[in-house]
């Protein structure tokens, strides 16, 4: 695939201004006319992967940004895989995987935005968080009884607590953003019908049982709920220095090409370089080959 075209298939899912967004108009199943079989697939996906390898060796040699992907999607839309794929060839040193699970009694006792902080990547670093302080504007919308749990007082608790959380996290980003932390968000837009395939799949395959959680169930009964919360988050923080890729997700290998090139290109756009060595720094080094014969 060409540069262009490259670029072209990365704007098609970039969501920047979210005050027109609708995620009716998104298609979970939509490939942007590319068909390729699983090997053709396969070996484009790897070359994405090798560009990141190459780039993610720059940016921690370099030693200035930090990049934080965050992973939003309905049950089953394939965020493990597509982190477990696209980050493969990734240095272990220079990543860092948070996944998010129910807040506990230390992180209750804190405002909902101090355990992802916590976790931010470090300079040279790719962060990735499986879920995010998104789920504070997601599950906590759908289920609000979640406030009860979070001890907040009272008054703070008004009707438009879910559009000031928004803009919270909005004004975080934009923090984010002029520290040298650069934030690509990837929503992984599954349709209702290949839920239900996988949920499926998790149930008549032994080797998938583990996957299938009997409260996905329960939180599928919310899906216009959810899709709602969504879209209200996108419209309210997509903007051009943090945006969201709003990825369709009923094709695996799709996704995975979308995700991949997409960070690639936010990387090439940082202008990375291997640190220049100074004429000093040179002369020592020429000094260390003599010795060393």
């Amino acid at each position: 695939m060409d540069l262009k075209r490259r670029r072209k298939l990365v704007a098609r899912y970039r969501v920047e201004q979210g005050r027109n967004f609708h995620l009716k108009d998104w298609d979970s199943g939509d490939t942007a006319g590319i068909d390729l079989g699983r090997e053709a697939a396969a070996a484009l996906l790897q070359e994405g992967v090798e560009r990141l390898a190459a780039l993610q060796d720059m940016l921690y040699a370099q030693d200035r940004w930090a990049v934080l992907c965050i992973f939003q999607a309905m049950d089953a839309a394939g965020k493990d895989g597509a982190i477990k794929h696209v980050f493969t060839g990734i240095n272990p040193q220079g990543c860092h995987v948070t996944s998010f699970k129910t807040p506990g009694p230390v992180e209750l006792d804190h405002d909902f935005l101090w355990r992802h902080i916590t976790a931010l990547p470090t300079r040279g670093q790719i962060g990735i968080h499986n879920r995010s302080w998104y789920e504070e504007v997601l599950v906590a919308r759908v289920h609000p009884e979640i406030l009860d749990r979070q001890k907040l007082p009272q008054a703070v608790r008004g009707k438009r607590i879910w559009e000031e959380r928004l803009a919270d996290i909005a004004a975080f980003e934009a923090y984010l953003g002029r520290q040298g932390v650069t934030v690509l968000k990837f929503f992984l837009h599954l349709g209702q019908a290949e839920q239900r395939e996988r949920f499926l799949k998790r149930i008549e395959e032994p080797e998938k049982n583990w996957k299938f959680d009997i409260g996905d169930i329960a939180e599928r009964r919310h899906w216009d709920a959810y899709q709602d919360a969504y879209e209200r988050a996108i419209r309210a923080t997509a903007t051009p220095a943090a945006p969201w890729y709003v990825v369709p997700a009923d094709n695996k290998w799709f996704t995975r090409l979308v995700v991949a090139e997409a960070l690639a290109q936010q990387l090439e756009s940082l202008g990375l370089h291997y640190p220049i060595v100074s004429a000093e720094e040179r002369a020592r080094l020429q000094d260390a080959k003599r010795e060393l014969g």
